[in-house]
């Protein structure tokens, strides 16, 4: 089976999934607190995601993240994992991981270390318990912290994903390291994508420049550039003084789009080929049209076929260059 291959000569090994649009925090950047989410039947199956994913790896895809909204709120989730470890035995699948706030994992660090689950992304912006109410509004820190717990116990790589959020958490960025570096946890900012409609939050307010962040890390660290890629976007730096490692995520100020090997699938079943772009694909009428995986193999090509160069996001001249409408919960992060 040939590998997919999209016109830029990129071969895409990555797929990012999101299983539900349906999220038990409402944070700021990423939802309006009073979101309308999809009509369940508008959803994929965990029958129907199994087969999806379990073709995408027959095609050569060796990198899955499980993403959504919060993946683990999902109903009868710990099935889909479990059914996907039979790619990880096989050796098909290199990797499965998910992406998730935290909120679940006093409950479920165990079962996804069993299920294969290696390493695993917790969005988390502040350690600063009002704070973090404020930013989730619905979120509650210390259940969080639990589940960080349950995480190193169970033997989960733990990655902090942060959005560096201006006026909100510049304040933490020692206090953020700090945390991570006592844990052998690694840490990954993120500059703040323009993504959906949030209401009354402001991006250009937001918006912290990664270089400033980096410039206020260097007056207390020693800082080396890496050249190492773990299959995403980040660029990673290293502080002397802990050894930990940090990563940068800057698609306002770096494009990253040269090496990308990834797509996205929402909960219904559409292929973005670009997090940046709003040119998708249906998968989900060609997956349900047939028993055979034939139709939907089709549109997989066909989609890959159209992937861009690049994205479109810009923050320059004080505007919104490239926003997006759709909310990242429904695309997966």
């Amino acid at each position: 089976m040939t590998n997919l291959i999209d016109p830029f000569q990129r071969t895409i090994t990555y797929l990012r999934l999101s299983v539900t649009d349906r999220c038990d925090f409402r944070c700021v950047y990423c939802m309006s607190e009073n979101m309308q989410f999809l009509p369940k039947a508008e959803l994929l199956t965990l029958e129907e995601l199994d087969r999806l994913c379990s073709t995408f790896i027959r095609l050569g895809v060796e990198k899955l993240r499980i993403t959504g909204g919060e993946p683990l709120v999902r109903k009868g989730i710990m099935s889909f994992f479990e059914g996907m470890g039979r790619h990880l035995e096989s050796g098909a699948l290199k990797e499965l991981t998910l992406t998730t706030n935290g909120s679940q994992l006093e409950r479920f660090a165990q079962p996804l270390f069993d299920a294969g689950v290696r390493r695993i992304n917790i969005s988390l912006d502040t350690l600063d318990e009002a704070k973090f109410a404020e930013i989730t509004r619905w979120g509650r820190l210390p259940q969080v912290m639990r589940g960080i717990d349950a995480a190193l116990a169970a033997g989960l790589r733990v990655k902090l994903n942060t959005v560096a959020l201006k006026d909100f958490n510049e304040d933490e960025l020692f206090t953020l390291a700090e945390f991570c570096a006592a844990r052998d946890m690694d840490l990954t900012f993120i500059e703040v994508m323009p993504m959906g409609d949030i209401g009354n939050e402001n991006r250009l307010m937001q918006y912290w420049d990664l270089s400033d962040l980096r410039d206020t890390l260097a007056t207390r660290y020693t800082l080396h550039d890496l050249s190492e890629r773990t299959g995403g976007p980040a660029r990673y730096i290293q502080l002397e003084e802990t050894g930990q490692k940090i990563g940068l995520i800057t698609p306002m100020t770096h494009n990253f789009c040269e090496s990308c090997n990834r797509v996205r699938i929402t909960c219904t079943g559409e292929i973005y080929t670009c997090l940046g772009q709003e040119g998708k694909s249906d998968l989900r009428g060609p997956l349900r049209s047939s028993e055979t995986d034939a139709p939907l193999e089709e549109a997989i090509r066909a989609a890959i076929g159209l992937k861009p160069k690049g994205h479109d996001f810009d923050y320059s001249r004080q505007t919104l260059g490239g926003q997006m409408s759709r909310h990242m919960s429904h695309t997966g992060g």
